[in-house]
């Protein structure tokens, strides 16, 4: 029986946070990689450029320099609402550093994907990924079909086990006929750049709860909105909407941002176009889960494809790195054991394994999306609940999923126990 050469022993596909650490840990457990990228290095993500202290400790895992260039710190989160102001500092934990970063997504996946390649990783930009390979026999997928470079030269690569990392879009699983579900939350999100010397190199990351115009009054824009400094000159500044609100698919979110700038303070500068860097982007939040299975016939899902952002706060980065982590350790372990039954014991733990981390917390946090799609009672939550700074730090450690597993304080224990107790979606 003649052998088909194989490329690589895991091919990636997208170059993104969860892609380039899924390859990073594959090749340090010495595993042939190529990861393939559609696009050139740097290049432009919508993103709130926001990092908690799980993406930190990722990136920690990956052994990134945290101390150069780039990288601007932050204490906390600041939160706005209900005319009130407050200041919770991120948690100290044993299992998570007390720190969070921003930094442009123009170059840091060009970093984690350099980190990779470091690492060994094989990585080819120009390469968009079209569709798999199938195995005749067996229906598995056995490898990808890709367009390389601005000529789009037809090329076919072959390994044993492909990661779908390619983000939102999920152009790689849709091939495979694995759509989104309707049944799960998914927000929006549009964001800006703007020249802010007052505000650049803000010690917290700062959340809006409550969006108003310069006219002020009782009337609220739907969502929520974040001001972050870049430590550059510049902040990103954005706003979110989810499914669950009244607004969602209906709204220009584009105007709706430029509203509530417009009722910010003359002297943070984000109420002057003029002072804007590049045009105002959006992108969507998969969340809790909404495409599965995440595997399938030799396919792995990683991160946004795979639908796993975070439905109380909106962050991917963190679970697309952990995810991708999580991915590399158990294709190794299936790696190691011969192709049919045994392998595919070892892979189908991915999911499993997938639903035991997250599956309680998105449940949870798909009830929290469908409350905070009510403004009344948003406004009432605001109005009542920002006032306890011991309430708030628990709803702080809850919505950035930020507690130790085991021998944490009261607050952790009770988190825990309810991520355990809700049926995992």
């Amino acid at each position: 029986m003649t052998q088909i050469q194989q490329d690589a022993d895991v091919i990636v596909v997208g170059a993104g946070p969860g892609g380039s650490a899924a390859a990073y840990h594959l090749a340090q457990q010495g595993a042939r990689v190529l990861l393939l990228e559609k696009a050139e290095f740097p290049r432009e993500k919508v993103c709130g450029d926001g990092l908690t202290p799980r993406a930190v400790k990722q990136l920690v895992r990956m052994g990134v320099d945290l101390d150069g260039p780039g990288w601007l710190r932050n204490k906390g989160l600041r939160i706005i609402g209900g005319g009130i102001r407050m200041e919770l500092d991120w948690p100290d934990l044993a299992t998570y550093p007390n720190y969070g970063l921003t930094r442009t997504r123009l170059d840091f996946d060009d970093l984690l994907a350099k980190q990779a390649v470091k690492a060994g990783a094989e990585l080819r930009t120009s390469h968009t990924v079209t569709g798999p390979v199938l195995d005749d026999s067996t229906g598995r997928v056995a490898g990808v079909e890709a367009e390389v470079g601005p000529e789009k030269k037809p090329e076919t690569f072959r390994a044993p086990l492909i990661l779908a990392a390619d983000g939102v879009s999920g152009r790689f699983p849709i091939t495979l006929g694995l759509n989104k579900r309707e049944d799960r939350p998914i927000g929006v999100a549009v964001r800006q750049y703007y020249r802010s010397p007052a505000r650049h190199d803000d010690e917290y990351l700062e959340s809006w709860l409550e969006l108003r115009t310069r006219d002020g009054g009782d009337a609220m824009l739907p969502g929520y909105g974040w001001i972050f400094g870049m430590g550059d000159g510049r902040v990103n500044v954005g706003l979110g909407v989810l499914n669950s609100s009244v607004a969602f698919g209906k709204t220009n979110y584009k105007k709706m941002l430029l509203d509530w700038l417009a009722g910010t303070p003359d002297d943070w500068g984000m109420n002057d176009p003029a002072n804007a860097d590049g045009p105002i982007l959006g992108a969507a939040l998969p969340m809790g889960f909404n495409r599965v299975p995440h595997y399938t016939r030799g396919v792995m899902l990683v991160g946004d494809c795979g639908g796993m952002v975070n439905p109380f706060n909106g962050e991917g980065i963190a679970y697309a790195m952990e995810s991708g982590e999580l991915a590399a350790d158990i294709a190794m372990q299936a790696l190691a054991r011969p192709a049919g039954p045994e392998r595919e014991r070892a892979l189908l733990h991915y999911p499993a394994e997938l639903k035991t981390r997250y599956g309680g917390y998105y449940r949870l946090g798909g009830v929290f999306v469908k409350l905070i799609g009510k403004p009344r009672l948003i406004k009432a939550a605001t109005q009542h609940g920002l006032p306890h700074p011991t309430l708030m730090r628990f709803v702080f450690k809850l919505l950035a999923n930020l507690t130790d597993p085991r021998g944490g304080d009261a607050m952790d224990r009770i988190i825990n126990a309810l991520t355990r107790v809700a049926p995992a979606v």
